[in-house]
């Protein structure tokens, strides 16, 4: 695979970096304040702390952001390889957004992050942000659909390794997810998460069609 030729960002490039960076300390404050918050409740379980999807979308997310952003002021033109992974993670954090309000966000307290601000920067602040950014900046190149099984490999992981925890240590990161439900209820879900992931990452590899309005390295 041939590297991508440099050039130099454009001034919008340049605020586009910044605007990452920014966001991904945010999210990094967000997701440390959580565990924080846990930790003075309580000894905390990493496995599952981490074992929350939020959790692992924004950690996602913050990754890309940085390596996008430094591959902006580094001059790198964008490849298929990291467009592929900017486009999976952020369908991750748009499905974030959109679970948590039509399925969690009912659920008050229990739903969310009991860290009132980091809740609101983990299920609305990074899944708009993601979005938008995929949108507006123009790091990205055209994606074929003939791809979008990479979008499916991460969340059928984390899907599997839920059900086996769910029926055998009873961990379970979601009360829709939760085999005391039945599993009829479960498996419903499950199809649904595999729905939303194939409705979502289609939308997100299909925008990569569309002309982004800031272009961020120079011709």
């Amino acid at each position: 695979m041939t590297t991508p030729p440099r050039t130099r960002p454009t001034p919008a490039g340049i605020g586009v970096a910044s605007i990452r960076f920014a966001l991904a300390a945010l999210t990094v404050a967000a997701v440390v304040a959580t565990f924080l918050d846990a930790a003075e409740r309580g000894p905390v379980n990493p496995f599952n702390f981490f074992g929350f999807f939020t959790i692992q979308s924004n950690i996602l997310i913050t990754v890309v952001w940085v390596w996008a952003a430094v591959r902006i002021l580094q001059g790198r033109r964008a490849s298929a390889g990291r467009t592929i992974v900017r486009a999976t993670v952020t369908t991750f954090i748009v499905i974030v957004g959109v679970v948590y309000v039509l399925l969690l966000a009912p659920l008050g307290a229990e739903g969310g992050v009991p860290v009132g601000w980091a809740n609101t920067v983990m299920h609305y602040v990074t899944p708009i942000a993601g979005f938008v950014d995929w949108m507006l900046a123009s790091d990205r190149v055209r994606l074929a659909l003939r791809r979008l099984g990479w979008v499916l490999i991460y969340p059928t992981v984390w899907v599997s390794v839920v059900l086996v925890r769910g029926a055998t240590d009873g961990w379970v990161p979601y009360p829709f997810l939760n085999p005391d439900t039945g599993y009829a209820s479960v498996f419903f879900y499950v199809g649904m998460i595999v729905v939303a992931f194939v409705l979502f990452g289609s939308l997100i590899f299909a925008l990569s069609r569309v002309p982004a309005a800031v272009r961020v390295l120079r011709e």
